[in-house]
């Protein structure tokens, strides 16, 4: 008998799933804390929680016949996905169940400001008829910037032109195929949202690159008409600049469903007659909640029967499965990946992979994959695997041409990666050194030598004397240690480039001022590890 435990509050149709499918069952006890979980986990197949439950490297110290977890919902940061792999345990969620709950909210704000539906209702409760006050204005012909082209965000544009409206898209990575077939009109840039929407709704994860991606710069290159909307997550954009928008009446209005901590701490927006504030309620719709539960109950028994894997957020080690130098080509191909995504700013157009000499004769799937998970890694909330990237980079409407040539080039084996944005063209190429030490031996045409590790400064710049000991000055002023530095030239053109690899990351304040350098004409933190 396979038991699942269910420790938060789950639709009904979830758990009825499981006790109707032979050889489950469900096992409820929801609002139990860590020690108790910790105690009775091992005794079951699976796990199925929502928000509430915390996974903590205590509650699987133990983990017994646990095979794998599913979270009914999106977020898994209440999960300790690395303990969790490292005790062989599937764990996965369920991001498309709350698309269109999600995509329906961001609409219900957007209808609810452009009608003053709110202060307008509590105005005629508290005795007062003012329809003047209340006057409204209409969707139709309204241009409403879409801010991530993902599932959700993809919904709302749909909807949106519905309503006639003239969609304007964005997403920091690659916009999804169907975007221009639905009339999403694709802009390459932020600014032009920011001066020229009426509506501004932002559904991106928040991460190092979002956090904080609206702020009062950006404010201030919006109409004063515009509105703003947030139901992805808190922070995307900065509270402390849009309160004081509102306060100024720098804007007409906004709407927020997530904040940087929930509840929030400070409930300061509520003064604002023209701010909606709901306490995250995107998920929160009866078909949403059946939606998860029931998935959630049927990739769990999949897995646990031995079908087929879905929306896993952590797959299996390589190690010990494929050839070591295979295993070897993988993790250099995911670094590169990584670099590749820092140093190429932009809408992604193609990707091509190149596989030469000995690596080239073997199976190289995974080292394909790998390098996708580099790619798009930052761009995406939840943790990217083998499982899920390819069905992630095909939404984006991203595929990766690969072309293998057995003969040799300079180096006995390599991997190459070819970037097209529609800002730049860049191109890496690495190799494992004696089949265990992998390095970059080429950036855009640049013969150099790094070690993809760490964190690593790169620096396209005019090649004249002085260069080295600049930035290692600026460096050494900051307390920042260089471990390594390569150098590339192309003396022909005057140019050359440094990879640079720090003890450790530098502040703002450092890139900013190695920026300033007369020499200096691109720079880069990359964080390799």
């Amino acid at each position: 008998m396979i038991r699942v435990l269910i420790t938060d509050k789950l639709a009904q149709q979830g758990i009825d799933l499981l006790n109707s499918t032979d050889g489950v069952e469900a096992v409820v006890k929801a609002g139990i804390g860590e020690e108790e979980l910790a105690k009775i986990i091992g005794e079951h197949d699976g796990l199925i929680i929502r928000s509430g439950t915390k996974v903590t490297a205590k509650v699987l110290a133990n983990p017994g016949k646990l095979k794998a977890i599913a979270r009914a919902g999106v977020g898994v940061d209440n999960i300790d996905i690395p303990e969790a792999t490292r005790k062989g345990i599937l764990v996965m969620n369920t991001p498309g169940g709350n698309t269109l709950s999600a995509a329906e909210h961001t609409m219900a704000l957007i209808l609810s400001m452009s009608r003053n539906v709110v202060p307008a209702c509590n105005s005629l409760k508290s005795g007062t008829w003012d329809r003047k006050k209340y006057m409204g204005n209409q969707l139709s012909n309204k241009i409403l910037g879409v801010i991530g082209l993902g599932r959700i965000g993809m919904a709302v544009a749909k909807m949106a032109k519905g309503f006639n409206m003239k969609v304007l898209g964005y997403d920091p990575f690659a916009a999804p195929t169907e975007a221009e077939k639905f009339g999403v009109e694709i802009t390459d840039s932020l600014e032009g949202i920011f001066k020229e929407a009426d509506y501004i709704t932002v559904h991106v994860p928040r991460n190092e690159q979002t956090l904080n991606m609206i702020d009062a710069e950006q404010i201030k290159m919006m109409k004063p008409t515009v509105r703003l909307i947030n139901t992805a997550r808190g922070g995307i954009i900065n509270e402390d600049a849009l309160y004081k928008a509102l306060a100024e009446k720098r804007i007409a209005g906004a709407a927020l469903d997530v904040y940087p901590t929930e509840p929030p701490e400070n409930t300061r927006f509520t003064e604002f007659e023209n701010c909606l504030v709901t306490p995250h309620l995107g998920a929160s719709t009866r078909e949403a909640q059946i939606d998860v539960a029931v998935e959630a109950a049927q990739i769990l028994v999949d897995a646990i029967k031995g079908g087929p894997v879905r929306n896993a957020l952590n797959a299996p080690s390589i190690a010990g499965v494929i050839p070591p130098i295979v295993s070897r080509y993988a993790e250099l191909a995911r670094r590169i990946g990584t670099l590749v995504s820092i140093i190429a700013p932009g809408h992604i157009k193609d990707v091509e992979v190149q596989y030469r000499g000995s690596i080239a004769e073997m199976a190289v799937e995974p080292v394909t994959l790998h390098f996708a998970i580099g790619l798009l890694g930052r761009h995406f909330e939840m943790p990217l695997n083998m499982v899920n990237v390819p069905v992630l980079a095909k939404e984006r409407g991203i595929s990766i041409d690969e072309t293998k040539n057995t003969k040799a080039k300079d180096v006995a084996a390599s991997f190459s990666a070819k970037v097209v944005t529609d800002k730049v063209t860049r191109t890496v190429t690495g190799s494992v050194f004696g089949g265990t030490l992998p390095r970059i031996i080429e950036i855009d045409g640049f013969n150099i030598e790094m070690t993809p590790q760490g964190a690593v400064l790169v620096i396209f710049n005019d090649d004249k004397p002085g260069v080295i000991g600049a930035v290692g000055t600026v460096c050494g002023r900051h307390n920042i240690n260089i471990c390594t530095m390569g150098v590339g030239q192309k003396p022909a053109e005057q140019k050359a480039m440094l990879a640079v690899s720090l003890d450790k990351e530098p502040e703002t304040k450092v890139t900013e001022e190695l920026g300033k350098l007369d020499f200096v004409n691109e720079i880069y933190v990359c964080k390799l590890d």
